[in-house]
């Protein structure tokens, strides 16, 4: 899947897609045909850089936000009511965001790119991650 995402462009995206498709459909048909199904949903992605687009599809910080709720309801299965368990969440979710303190690599290119695409709807870069 790594080398669908990391293309330089849709129409070279394609031709990947279309070799792991042939590879992987015995395997994994219904996956591979979502791959299909969606792709008016899929392609707008390439219209970013690659830089852009490793931003995007990263999930390191959803994998870390997931596994902090994980945590909290091994620790308390039972909620006394669903205003304690969105307490729990916001609180657990307020923790998680204070170790999130890595930088995104190229972050100036990346700011600038989505700058130039979206202008006036990004913040004044006032930090660099």
């Amino acid at each position: 899947m790594k080398t669908i995402y990391q293309a330089p462009d849709e129409k070279k995206t394609l031709a990947v897609l279309d070799r792991v498709t042939e590879k992987w459909t015995s395997k994994y048909p219904n996956s591979m045909k979502r791959w299909k199904d969606n792709w008016d949903a899929i392609s707008p992605i390439f219209k970013f850089s690659a830089a852009v687009r490793k931003v995007i599809y990263t999930t390191n910080a959803i994998e870390s936000l997931n596994f902090t709720y994980r945590r909290l309801n091994q620790q308390r299965s039972i909620f006394a009511s669903d205003t304690a368990l969105l307490k729990a969440l916001y609180l657990a979710t307020f923790e998680a965001t204070k170790r999130w303190t890595a930088t995104i690599r190229n972050w100036g290119q990346v700011y600038g790119e989505l700058s130039l695409m979206y202008e006036g709807r990004l913040p004044d870069e006032k930090y660099s991650g």
